[in-house]
């Protein structure tokens, strides 16, 4: 059989044709979007919070307000059609000053957004009535606590001490089980060292590879996941605005309420909307990222390569679509590719851990246990190192699509699909 297919490529597509015996296309099912988003939000920081009071009893005229949103690689969230509908209800329902609120940009360990992404990211119109700014992990920063496992909590000072909110959007996550909730103050604000000390928990603790009580969708007894939280309610939101949407960046859902317990409720609704059970895994996987901004980078578009790792059997074909016009992201990314002729990547990430190394060590994981094809605008060597096979032509990628006998998986949307094999 033969199936024809448009795949997003950065801000185009490409179109490729897929033959095999049996093909199966999985995508998230979703309801249809909020209709009135502006209703939506309304109730849901009032009448529909979740286990908390209406968000204008829990915020005062006089207080400072410290809202924590995503950074430009959560742009397929879309919160900026959220961020000004916030803005309106603090200022103009609970009466808060313009001056007494700051829009802080969880960027993390990412780079800092630019004055025009700033204004993307919070929209123009928060952009234009408050400060909205970049934290930055490496600057000031305020001492909270220690968790449990001995993490070392710095955060921005703009987190404490004032009236905090979160908004992030929640999907599935390769180590944390999930983005967004208490990922907006770990590693969101939080200090480099803090930050580093939390990731750490995704390495196995004994043996040379990834932890295996971190995974999509898993929290319970994961380390990484706990670690976060813990330096959460140490900041202590007042609440918590999560964005649930689709592949197409449409807002299905907006749970808000108690930040940790809002956000579990969101998680719910991802595994409802994103997770696609399968019946068996298949021999080869063609997973496309999604187009612009989830295949900005190597470093956020491989979240759409796990995905699809989780459908194909050991030994198989991967064929990734995903443009990466800003190569590998961090700086650091792909400078990790020295500890693997001499095979001392783990050891050297366990002594020296960034988050980029840890998602670069993830890539290779998927590529000693899967042939990985790119079709990307990286440069080869760079993909060749990590012992992927790279393309930069789509007449390329077509060839490896004639799978012949085999059963194949499609992904169009690989960010916002999760394969979830039955038998599990």
């Amino acid at each position: 059989m033969e199936m024809k297919f448009d795949f997003a490529y950065g801000s185009g597509s490409i179109p490729l044709n897929v033959r095999a015996k049996d093909i199966e296309v999985i995508e998230s099912v979703t309801p249809e979007p909020l209709a009135d988003l502006q209703e939506a939000f309304r109730a849901a920081v009032e009448e529909d919070a979740i286990a908390s009071p209406p968000l204008k009893e829990l915020i005062s005229a006089g207080d400072q307000v410290t809202v924590v949103i995503s950074d430009i690689t959560r742009a397929y969230m879309h919160q900026e059609r959220v961020c000004p509908l916030l803005l309106d209800y603090l200022h103009d329902v609970i009466g808060v000053a313009y001056e007494n609120i700051v829009y802080l940009v969880a960027v993390g360990t990412h780079r800092a957004q630019t004055a025009e992404e700033l204004a993307r990211v919070a929209s123009p119109y928060v952009a234009e009535r408050v400060q909205v700014l970049n934290h930055d992990c490496d600057g000031e920063l305020v001492r909270v606590g220690v968790t449990s496992r001995g993490t070392v909590v710095e955060v921005n000072p703009l987190v404490v001490g004032r009236k905090v909110i979160i908004m992030g959007g929640t999907v599935h996550l390769f180590f944390a089980g999930y983005g967004g909730g208490r990922k907006s103050i770990l590693p969101g604000v939080a200090g480099r060292s803090t930050i580093m000390q939390n990731h750490a928990h995704a390495l196995d603790p004994q043996l040379a590879r990834s932890n295996r009580l971190c995974g999509l969708g898993v929290t319970a007894l994961n380390p990484v996941h706990e670690d976060m939280t813990e330096a959460a309610n140490m900041v202590a939101p007042v609440f918590g605005i999560n964005l649930v949407a689709d592949g197409q960046g449409r807002h299905l859902a907006l749970p808000s309420g108690q930040w940790q317990k809002a956000w579990e409720h969101s998680c719910t609704l991802v595994d409802r909307f994103n997770g696609v059970t399968i019946a068996e895994k298949a021999d080869a996987v063609v997973v496309c990222a999604g187009g612009y901004p989830k295949d900005i980078n190597l470093y956020q578009s491989c979240k759409s390569l796990i995905n699809g790792f989780q459908a194909v059997k050991p030994g198989g074909r991967i064929v990734f679509i995903s443009q990466c016009s800003e190569g590998g992201g961090p700086a650091e990314f792909f400078g990790w590719s020295r500890y693997l002729p001499d095979n001392t990547l783990d050891a050297s990430l366990r002594k020296a851990f960034t988050v980029a190394g840890y998602i670069f060590y993830e890539c290779v994981e998927i590529a000693d246990n899967a042939e990985v094809h790119v079709l990307s605008d990286l440069n080869p060597d760079d993909l060749t190192a990590m012992r992927m096979h790279p393309h930069s032509d789509p007449a390329e990628i077509q060839r490896l699509l004639d799978f012949g006998d085999k059963r194949v998986i499609v992904m169009p949307r690989g960010a916002n699909t999760v394969p979830m094999v039955q038998a599990e």
